[in-house]
């Protein structure tokens, strides 16, 4: 179930430029944590074909990052500090000049992706928009300029793609022999990334892109087409239609007995530390799983709990404790 190449034809081509050193600095700053490409090649992945990853700073700042974007192979332009002189400048500047040549002179990039958070690449983002190109904007929350994300097409804060509430791990995890959770996290990516439905073939696409060596073998399918009814069975996926069907998360049953968890688990011990949390859900009930439930990270599933009112986290970073919210403790009562 691949597709046909004109399907893939009107895939969008993206490129990505990253203002390194406000990642890095945002990411460690306010959320405690390494920048990793992989969580936004992850998110990218689900949108289109990267075809050009830059990247910008003084690398003699940045040795381990180096590394780790070169595995993501991710071309580093280096920006060396120069006395009386403004590395920060000149890394704008540099990455706001390649981002329009390659605007005009590569017609098929139809998106670009600019990774900051600051506000003086805003003239950048209006100059692409200007050349009818997409843009999307990746930035951590605490150090993002909020003139930023109103100038973008879309927007996405890091702090949503990265789980914090796990130690951050040095290698990158790959899909496994009977772990469908790359199935499920990519098909929730398309539905929310996408206007229309989405058909199975660019789903197999999309899943390829964040792990080329994904094989329905592996997971003991003869073809993506049998994986899909696996899913079925296991009432995390509906399909519509034959040959090239419209796949869509089932979840909704799924979803309200997780939350029926969380909250008994939260409300029986009064507050639960964050960093506990996931480990205290599966010790009261060992299938649970937030990448079933097409979360990206157990801190997305946490983040839409709180903005669902089911429960409060309070505190900051490892300090942080959950409570039911007052909503939820007087349905309790």
């Amino acid at each position: 179930m691949q597709g046909s190449g004109m399907e893939q034809d009107h895939e969008p081509r993206i490129a990505v430029y990253l203002d390194y050193e406000n990642l890095a600095i945002g990411a460690r700053e306010n959320l405690g944590v390494a920048f990793d490409f992989a969580n936004v090649a992850d998110a990218l992945a689900e949108r289109g074909r990267v075809i050009v990853r830059k990247a910008y700073a003084d690398w003699s700042y940045f040795d381990k990052d180096r590394r780790m974007l070169t595995r993501h192979q991710v071309e580093l332009t280096d920006i060396p500090q120069k006395m009386g002189g403004s590395r920060k400048n000149a890394a704008d500047i540099k990455m706001a000049i390649d981002a329009v040549e390659l605007a005009l002179e590569r017609k098929y990039i139809s998106t670009f992706v600019i990774c900051t958070g600051d506000s003086d690449l805003s003239p950048l983002v209006h100059k692409l928009r200007e050349f009818d190109r997409t843009v999307i904007g990746v930035g951590v929350k605490g150090s993002t300029s909020n003139l930023l994300p109103p100038a973008c097409d879309e927007f996405l804060f890091y702090d949503n793609l990265v789980d914090t509430s796990q130690p951050p791990s040095t290698e990158r995890k790959h899909s496994t022999p009977g772990d469908l959770s790359l199935v499920i996290t990519t098909l929730a990516g398309l539905e929310e990334s996408t206007s229309g439905p989405v058909r199975g073939s660019a789903l197999k696409r999309a899943i390829l892109r964040k792990e080329p060596t994904f094989n329905e073998a592996d997971l003991g399918f003869r073809g993506f087409g049998g994986l899909l009814r696996g899913l079925v069975d296991r009432d995390l996926v509906t399909l519509d239609g034959s040959g090239d069907p419209i796949v869509s998360i089932a979840g909704s049953g799924a979803l309200e007995a997780a939350d029926t968890l969380l909250t008994t688990v939260v409300g029986d011990a009064k507050s639960v530390p964050y960093t506990g949390l996931k480990q205290a859900l599966l010790k009261a009930d060992s299938s649970f799983s937030e990448a079933n439930l097409g979360f990206r990270n157990f801190g997305s599933f946490v983040r839409s709990a709180e903005a669902r009112d089911l429960i409060k986290v309070t505190g900051k970073n490892d300090d942080r404790v959950v409570k039911l919210a007052p909503k939820t403790r007087s349905n309790r009562r």
